[in-house]
């Protein structure tokens, strides 16, 4: 390839990639600053109205220090969103908009933060992993039976040698310069996991775009994809992308392999020479199985997304209307082709066309009305001054209230008898006269005054009042729960 096709090569890229287009934008630092901070997390969405606030409330202070223009956060946020660093899309069931962060603006972010706190490259460990990585890949990929055979025997032989050296005590503990090298390059492959999962959803994503543009156009779509959508298949999740992302996605759920991860990351900081790692670090790995786990159900729930998406366009027959509709646009451009050299656009046609009364507009450009914003309620009226009923604010307030004096009562009493007793044995002798409140009251005095027996437990009864009845009684339905036991051991103050 010569030096022009590298040109050429390079300036659509500079012109198509967005990650390139980010880092050549005049507000470069206002787009890192209001990214990185608050989207940068793995697997980390917004709900666009909280973005907007938020960077409404920094904009000012921002504006002292760079030169921005006097856009607002939401001019900001869709300046973003066309240039291919935000995306925007409904969120779960919840059906709410948020942003996120598409694989080039996470690109972008990653080599602003390799160029703000710069790596060493060349280090022993990665060598090592690069000859390790290459030499699997030789023997694992070699048709050979016999070589395989002696390469794994080798190995065999390297561990036993290592074990008898670490029985005898040759073998030393790996040096604490090698064993940060390792953890730098294993913490440079983990801040690379956001970008590398938000790269598999775009393809996805796209992937879910090229079979509705073929179902659509009808162009070099196979007869049993459709079929496939017919019957159910998951033609996204069976492609070669989805093969081996479903493999990935297994290996992360299994039980045993997350067990032990989990086990070697504990390990791993439990090393003395890691104890002065910052705590961001310590946080980085510490949540590492989490985001590989949280990734992975990214990405699984917008396959299974996708994947609904596309069998209800199939199944409720959408596509073939869309077909006609795409024929008809087809038709008309050919027709407008073939009469161009001929035919002026502003040519009178003697036609006479109502045009919609209404223009086309962005749905988030629209306001709701709201009645009840403008109803201002009905008149207030002067109430007249009545007698209040000591007895019926006494019963008002026992039926909103724990009447604590009542069982501090009973809890004395049984206590006179005999001690310790438990929540069960003051129930026992004096019924909840205020059902569950009245259970909820013992243990949190139990809890406050006395002590808790972890190794016993107790059923607690109570009544359950009913529409009919006034107070409970004992011949109402009860309820109970087994709970840890309870023990008043002294009079309560």
């Amino acid at each position: 390839m010569n030096s022009l096709a590298v040109a050429l090569q390079v300036r659509r890229l500079v012109q198509d990639d967005a990650a390139l287009r980010m880092l050549r934008m005049d507000s470069l630092p206002l787009v890192a600053g209001v990214l990185e901070t608050h989207l940068s997390a793995p697997n980390a969405t917004m709900p666009t109205h909280q973005l907007h606030d938020l960077l409404d409330a920094e904009l000012d202070p921002l504006r002292t220090h760079l030169d921005l223009s006097d856009r607002t956060a939401k001019g900001f946020c869709e300046d973003w969103r066309q240039a291919g660093l935000l995306e925007r899309r409904l969120h779960g069931e919840s059906r709410e908009e948020v942003y996120a962060l598409t694989p080039a603006a996470r690109q972008g972010l990653r080599l602003i933060e390799q160029l703000l706190e710069p790596r060493a490259s060349v280090t022993e460990s990665r060598f090592v992993a690069l000859l390790t990585a290459l030499h699997r890949l030789a023997v694992e990929t070699d048709p050979d039976v016999d070589r395989r055979v002696a390469a794994l025997q080798a190995e065999r032989d390297r561990l036993d040698e290592r074990i008898r050296r670490l029985s005898s005590g040759e073998d030393d503990l790996l040096d604490e310069r090698r064993a940060r090298e390792r953890l730098e390059d294993l913490l440079g492959q983990a801040a690379d996991l956001p970008t590398d999962f938000a790269r598999v959803r775009a393809r996805f994503s796209q992937l879910n775009q090229e079979l509705r543009r073929r179902i659509l156009t009808d162009e070099g779509l196979p007869k049993e994809v459709l079929e496939n959508v017919f019957r159910g298949v998951d033609v996204i999740e069976s492609s070669d992308e989805g093969q081996t992302f479903a493999a990935f996605s297994r290996l992360v759920r299994d039980p045993a392999m997350a067990e032990s991860f989990e086990a070697d990351v504990r390990a791993v900081l439990g090393r003395d020479l890691f104890t002065d790692l910052p705590a961001s670090v310590r946080s980085t790995l510490r949540t590492l199985p989490r985001t590989l786990d949280d990734g992975a159900r990214s990405v699984q729930d917008s396959l299974t997304e996708f994947a609904r998406g596309l069998r209800g366009y199939v199944l409720s027959q959408e596509y073939q209307r869309d077909r006609r509709l795409h024929t008809a646009l087809q038709e008309a451009l050919a027709a407008a082709a073939e009469a161009a050299p001929a035919t002026r656009p502003f040519h009178r046609t003697g036609l006479d066309m109502e045009l919609t009364g209404m223009s086309p507009r962005s749905l988030g450009t629209l306001t709701l009305h709201d009645p009840r914003e403008f109803d201002v309620g009905a008149a207030l009226e002067e109430a007249e001054v009545e007698t209040v009923d000591v007895e019926a604010l006494r019963l008002l307030a026992r039926e909103t209230e724990i009447d604590f004096a009542e069982l501090r009562e009973n809890v004395n009493g049984v206590l006179a008898d005999h001690s310790p007793v438990s929540v069960a044995d003051v129930l026992s002798l004096h019924p909840a006269t205020q059902g569950v409140a009245s259970v909820v009251g013992l243990l949190s005095l139990a809890a406050r005054h006395g002590v808790i027996d972890d190794d016993a437990t107790d059923l607690l009864r109570w009544p359950v009042e009913t529409e009919n009845s006034e107070t409970p009684g004992s011949g109402l339905p009860h309820r109970s729960a087994r709970v840890v036991r309870h023990l008043f051991t002294e009079r309560l103050p």
